[in-house]
């Protein structure tokens, strides 16, 4: 680590603010596509567990056919933790450290959720009136809400995680996915410290 980076990480250490428990990174298919990608997503892993619990993974995807061979590169990249990936076609919760979507839309997961409520009504299992807040995370894919949600390479988040994300804190860098050091993660978490959550008050 450089002289920068310990810099940062002290500041991090020495705030009164937590750091975040479960970050989010909203990159694109085009990201990986660019020479060391995979290897800079194994290090934002080693970085990010250093603070948070949890990580998850959003992949804009603009050619659908590409999802297939995506998924199974992630599938195979040398994480830290357990990796959980979806894709598209999934409806089954994503239940591990690391969870990475693979062109799966905030609006076709929270569609995807409305579905399966209205299907569990239909079969007698659940009633309208049941339906809550709680009932819709339950049949989220990716269910937790992330505290932290970093953007690279421009101001635009997509469709990701729509209902998850309403009280995160976002952070926008103008640093690419391929040029993403430690201490653009680093100067992320420190800001993140730096505000005061305000959940939507």
């Amino acid at each position: 680590m450089g002289l920068y980076e310990r810099y940062l990480a002290l500041r991090i250490r020495r705030h009164d603010g937590d750091p975040p428990e479960h970050i989010a990174l909203v990159i694109t298919e085009r990201d990986l596509l660019e020479r060391g990608a995979y290897e800079t997503l194994t290090d934002v892993f080693d970085w990010a567990f250093e603070y948070a619990d949890q990580v998850t993974v959003y992949v804009s995807v603009l050619d659908a056919a590409a999802v297939p061979a995506l998924r199974r590169e992630l599938e195979t990249i040398d994480a830290p933790r357990e990796v959980a990936v979806r894709g598209p076609d999934d409806r089954t919760r994503a239940d591990a450290p690391i969870r990475i979507g693979i062109g799966l839309g905030g609006k076709h997961e929270f569609t995807s959720a409305v579905r399966t409520l209205a299907e569990r009504v239909e079969a007698g299992e659940l009633e309208p009136d049941e339906i809550d807040d709680e009932q819709v995370e339950d049949h989220l894919i990716f269910p937790s809400e992330p505290d932290l949600v970093i953007k690279t390479g421009a101001e635009r988040l997509s469709d990701f995680m729509i209902w998850q994300s309403v009280y995160s804190e976002l952070y926008f860098t103008d640093v690419n996915w391929r040029d993403f050091r430690k201490r653009d993660f680093l100067r992320a978490v420190r800001e993140y410290c730096n505000r005061s959550r305000r959940f939507g008050q």
